[in-house]
């Protein structure tokens, strides 16, 4: 009967060590899946993103109207969409063994930006993305501060989706430096600070128009090009905030002469005053783009000539019977 029982007994122990093994085991699986797990799946769509680092903190928010920063600033389509697709589809590249994270990112005090993906009310994933130059991806995550590190990518796509994770407010609103309908706007200067003989002035009061130089009003001028130039600014972007210089290099910017100063004021009387200068970028001139600067903003602009070469019209535009320039376009 001892026998019996004692056979029992350890029978009962190994079964139950094998169990404690069993639990064990896939405890470490499932966690060690739980912290691989980035990409948020919701079952319609993604429809709030909130991104915080340190003290600061934005919200995007899929409205009826769109995607909305911060409550009621309209956000821009092509980051949102990159965003999504971004949560949607990332991946681990590769794990991060510990020296590598406190060589990256401890070692250079970088503090995480915390992300939360939501659909609805309900929260589909959160994890913390720390934006590093050591890889070509631009980051390395945790699912959570005690959790694995990992270099994420985005399938198909090479290139850094760290610097995507931003609570900069400017990017993710429009790139646009004007957006205003020939009737919503009254009055258009531009000074051609190259030759101020070329610049000029364009007063709209109902449905007048008046022309004028440095000097004077001016007559003989050709209506159907000022009302053709007052549309070129219903859509008007530019490329990309100026993020990668110094103060010294805007500061030597701005006690260089501009290119141009030009003035839109709207109906409602609001103002955008944008000034542009050579772009000179590592010693050579950039034939395709200027530094821009909108009126009250403190960062510098990179803006296309191929954007903003509709405006840089000559007042000679308005004369086409005096002058030879173009004026299909």
């Amino acid at each position: 009967m001892n026998n019996i029982y004692l056979r029992n007994a350890l029978i009962f122990l190994v079964l139950l060590f094998l169990l404690a093994v069993i639990v064990s085991v896939r405890n470490n699986f499932l966690s060690g899946k739980k912290q691989t797990r980035f990409a948020s799946l919701p079952k319609k769509e993604i429809t709030r993103i909130e991104l915080s680092e340190n003290e600061r903190h934005l919200v995007l928010t899929l409205t009826a109207d769109g995607w909305k920063v911060n409550g009621d600033k309209e956000a821009r389509k092509n980051a949102v969409l990159f965003m999504i697709r971004i949560l949607s589809e990332m991946s681990v590249k590769s794990p991060v063994s510990a020296e590598m994270f406190d060589n990256d990112i401890k070692s250079k005090e970088i503090e995480p930006v915390v992300v939360r993906v939501y659909e609805n009310r309900h929260l589909l994933r959160s994890f913390l993305v720390f934006r590093t130059t050591g890889n070509r991806y631009g980051n390395i995550m945790k699912v959570r501060g005690s959790a694995k590190p990992f270099i994420i990518s985005l399938p198909g796509y090479e290139g850094d989706i760290g610097s995507a994770f931003t609570t900069d407010e400017l990017y993710w609103k429009p790139y646009t430096v004007f957006n205003l309908r020939p009737t919503e706007i009254s009055e258009i200067s531009l000074e051609n600070l190259s030759d101020t003989t070329l610049s000029f002035r364009i007063n709209k009061k109902g449905e007048a128009f008046n022309l004028s130089d440095n000097m004077k009003s001016l007559t003989g001028w050709d209506t159907t090009r000022v009302r053709r130039y007052i549309s070129y600014f219903t859509w008007v972007p530019f490329e990309d905030w100026a993020k990668d210089i110094s103060s010294e290099e805007e500061s030597r910017i701005e006690s260089q002469k501009p290119l141009y100063r030009l003035k839109v004021v709207a109906s409602d009387g609001s103002e955008t005053r944008l000034t542009m200068w050579e772009r000179n970028y590592e010693g050579v001139t950039d034939t395709d783009r200027l530094w821009a600067k909108i009126g009250g903003q403190e960062r510098f602009l990179i803006i296309r000539y191929f954007d903003i070469d509709p405006l840089l019209k000559r007042i000679t535009y308005f004369f086409p019977q005096n002058n030879n320039e173009g004026g299909g376009e």
